[in-house]
């Protein structure tokens, strides 16, 4: 059985259509904007496709926008038979590009998103244009800041406070952002986790920080060999505190066409500079009838 959020997002704040998808693991959530080229922008946790919407909109006007929500997020289905792991998020979001049948794709992820991404833009390599990867990381976690962080979360007291006290919305989105969000932004993560059982999947990433060890690191061997020569942006918030400019360089020296795009913010990048990050992108994929 699925169970879906109760909730319907502002229409000015986010002023998409919603589009589904029947996946193996159950009805999920889409946003399909715009024509052109697709790039597709992948979320971490514990937000949604809501976190795109300042860069959706910007971008829409010359590309094809689809933002999706993993199963247990956002506006998505949250099954019963489903364990929330990075594997099974991509191989969903992979159902979705084979479905849409995209072609000449930028992949865009961050946080949980780039792992994910790298995934799928691994699976289907022929489909690929480009890449745009921000505070986030494709190999197993080890550094002490994240691995203290994935112990700490993965413990039981903190994982009832993700259940029950929702601290990934409450505490961690705010600490996340360089300048704080309103309310009705807040509101929107808020509503669209609103019951214990709506978090499970929020509660899951922190565990698969290190229980997805080997899914990592045979993601860091094909990402070496795969992608090495695919064109990256890497627009990077300088004041996150997990996601450091090691993580950053660690792309850059696997990436041989890297561009950096350092930006005055922090974990949440697309609440912080949206415009800085859409007019990035628009730069780094010149529109093809250009």
């Amino acid at each position: 059985m699925s169970h879906l959020p109760p909730f319907t997002p502002d229409q000015r704040l986010f002023p998409f259509e919603s589009r589904w998808f029947e996946s193996s693991a159950g009805t999920v959530h889409f946003i399909d904007e715009g024509v052109g080229e697709p790039i597709l922008f992948l979320h971490g946790n514990p937000t949604w496709s809501f976190l795109y919407r300042g860069i959706v909109i910007r971008l829409k006007k010359k590309f094809r926008c689809i933002a999706i929500d993993y199963p247990g997020f956002g506006l998505s289905a949250r099954p019963d038979h489903y364990d929330y792991t990075p594997a099974e998020h991509a191989g969903i979001v992979r159902d979705l590009v084979r479905h849409l049948d995209l072609q000449n794709l930028t992949i865009m992820g961050q946080n949980w998103g780039g792992p994910i991404g790298l995934r799928v833009a691994v699976d289907e390599l022929p489909r690929l244009r480009a890449l745009v990867m921000g505070n986030t990381w494709f190999w197993p976690l080890d550094s002490w800041q994240s691995k203290s962080f994935a112990y700490l979360m993965a413990m039981a007291p903190m994982q009832s406070q993700i259940l029950n006290k929702n601290i990934f919305v409450e505490k961690i989105i705010p600490f996340g952002v360089k300048r704080p969000l309103p309310d009705e932004v807040i509101h929107h993560y808020r509503e669209a986790m609103p019951t214990p059982m709506s978090r499970i999947g929020a509660a899951e990433f922190p565990v698969q920080l290190t229980a997805a060890d080997s899914w990592l690191r045979a993601l860091e061997e094909q990402v070496s060999d795969k992608l090495k020569n695919v064109p990256i942006l890497l627009p990077w918030g300088l004041h996150d505190i997990m996601f450091t400019r090691p993580f950053m360089e660690r792309f850059r020296e696997t990436f041989s066409l890297a561009r950096v795009l350092r930006l005055d913010a922090k974990h949440f990048i697309q609440e912080d500079c949206p415009k800085e990050i859409a007019e990035a992108i628009d730069s780094f994929l010149p529109a093809s009838d250009a």
